[in-house]
């Protein structure tokens, strides 16, 4: 690639995208118009879902699922700790009790055995857990699954990394085989841009419906569902044109058509940069093997072939003699960006002083060591070698 710079992630943006989006701003409406229910088409189409809903962002996705799937005030949510906050707040939001759950600290992914331990925890019943399949990789959710219905638990799978990842067995995240709601971000950083954009997956179309009302307000326009006729009705008994109704708490979490028009130009592309993103996780493999055992990448799950949001290693700091700081300035200086993925929600001051301190080693060892190392689509071999061996030189000299 041409720039210089290498950041951990960036967007591919190409003269079709813009297009797209410039189409809809000559056109177009610019929201509320069409683009929004053919973008859900084509994501849940390419999912495997039965229905998708596009929203404004991550954040708002995660949101609008957990209303839908019933969380209210003191209902308990088993939330792993290596996640971004975004997670666990959601649940805060609607009122509900965040439990943290340990992860693999080989992977940062919450297990069957993490789950049952935060469980064990709980003084009273879990309503709802929610696995996050960091760095594009899940592990277990087959057994998470079967286990959390066995206990009558929702499952609301944080899709965010996952967007173009497979299962080893059949499907792929958010197609509803082992969720009952999935969430996605389409921040520029992510498999596919919209600049912000966050989509929710379901195969219960009453939930996908009411998740279309919530996030415009819960604005009704049908005449079947008024309740208050004296006010909908004209005098000849026919329904007001401009009259709608708000039944419950609603949000504006509706993304703009030319966020949509951006993502369906995007999507089409969505296979071509997962094999990129694969190749370039190939590369790394190989090149790391031969660097010395202070640094590895993370553990791979047999469960699923990721889409490789993130290529993260893990690094001995204490053995190589240097802080991460240390560490992640210097790359910075030979230009190559890093980021941490992420700090245990968990120790987060707003959540300490909520719940107490957590004892989670499986996520304070994983923190300790994680780092992310740049992976886009438009990097080559040859950047994946720079980044490689100035880590090296950065670690060793």
């Amino acid at each position: 690639m041409t720039r210089d710079f290498l950041p951990y992630g960036r967007h591919t943006i190409e003269e079709d995208d813009i297009e797209a989006v410039v189409d809809v701003m000559r056109n177009g409406l610019l929201t509320a118009g069409p683009k929004a229910a053919e973008f859900e088409k084509a994501f849940a189409s390419q999912v495997g879902a039965k229905e998708a809903v596009v929203v404004s962002n991550g954040t708002t996705a995660l949101h609008l699922a957990v209303i839908v799937a019933g969380i209210e005030r003191d209902d308990i949510v088993v939330v792993p700790a290596v996640t971004f906050l975004s997670t666990a707040n959601v649940v805060e939001m609607v009122g509900g009790k965040v439990v943290f759950a340990d992860v693999n600290p080989e992977t940062g992914l919450m297990t069957l055995d993490n789950l049952k331990d935060a469980i064990a925890r709980v003084d009273g019943s879990v309503k709802a857990v929610m696995p996050v399949h960091l760095t594009g990789h899940s592990e277990g959710m087959a057994e998470i699954y079967a286990y959390a219905k066995e206990q009558g638990i929702k499952i609301i799978t944080d899709c965010c990394h996952a967007l173009g990842a497979e299962y080893s067995d059949r499907g792929k995240p958010g197609d509803g085989k082992y969720e009952d709601f999935a969430c996605y971000s389409l921040h520029p950083v992510k498999s596919i841009a919209m600049g912000e954009g966050g989509v929710v997956t379901t195969n219960d179309l009453k939930a996908a419906q009411m998740m279309r009302l919530i996030r415009s307000h819960d604005m009704h326009r049908d005449e079947e569902s008024f309740q208050h006729s004296d006010m909908a009705l004209d005098v000849s008994g026919q329904a007001n044109p401009w009259y709608y109704e708000m039944h419950k708490l609603g949000y504006n979490y509706r993304a703009t058509d030319m966020q949509c028009a951006l993502g369906i130009s995007q999507l089409k592309k969505l296979e071509s940069f997962v094999e990129k993103r694969r190749k370039l996780a190939d590369f790394y493999d190989d090149a790391l093997s031969s660097i010395g055992n202070f640094v590895k990448p993370n553990d791979r799950s047999k469960d699923c072939l990721s889409a490789w949001h993130l290529y993260a290693v893990q690094i001995d700091f204490e053995v190589v003699g240097k802080s991460r700081a240390t560490v992640m300035r210097k790359l910075s200086e030979q230009s190559i960006g890093t980021q941490v993925h992420y700090i245990p929600v968990s120790s987060q001051p707003y959540y300490r002083e909520r719940y107490g301190m957590q004892n989670l080693p499986g996520a304070e060892e994983y923190y300790s060591k994680t780092l992310s190392l740049p992976l886009f689509p438009q990097m080559e071999e040859a950047d994946v070698k720079r980044v490689v061996d100035t880590l090296h030189k950065v670690l060793t000299v």
